[in-house]
């Protein structure tokens, strides 16, 4: 993949994954891991079986799980104290007093 088609594809993978064109197994992945992002009481058995049925392995999915997981708790971790954020991500709505958070 040529360095602007490698680009043009990460900006749209990262303004919706859903429309970036991604194939088979990293689509169902991606499905997965905004499932478990954002409702996480509903995971079922059905969840992993159809990742199962792409071809991916016991480990291969519970190391998704695990990144997934630990990305979900940093951001919440991050957003709780406010740290400060990347010049290309939103200010938070509300700032903490002076000096709260900051090591």
């Amino acid at each position: 993949m040529e360095s602007a088609e490698r680009e043009s594809f990460l900006e749209r993978l990262a303004s919706n994954w859903r429309t970036a064109g991604l194939a088979g197994v990293d689509y169902a992945l991606c499905s997965y891991a905004e499932k478990l992002t954002r409702s996480p009481a509903a995971m079922t058995k059905l969840d992993v079986e159809a990742l199962q049925q792409l071809g991916l392995d016991d480990d291969s999915i519970h190391d998704a799980i695990q990144v997934v997981s630990y990305f979900n708790y940093i951001n919440r971790v991050a957003d709780a104290v406010h740290v400060d954020l990347e010049p290309e991500m939103t200010p938070y709505a509300d700032e903490l007093p002076e000096g709260f958070g900051k090591g």
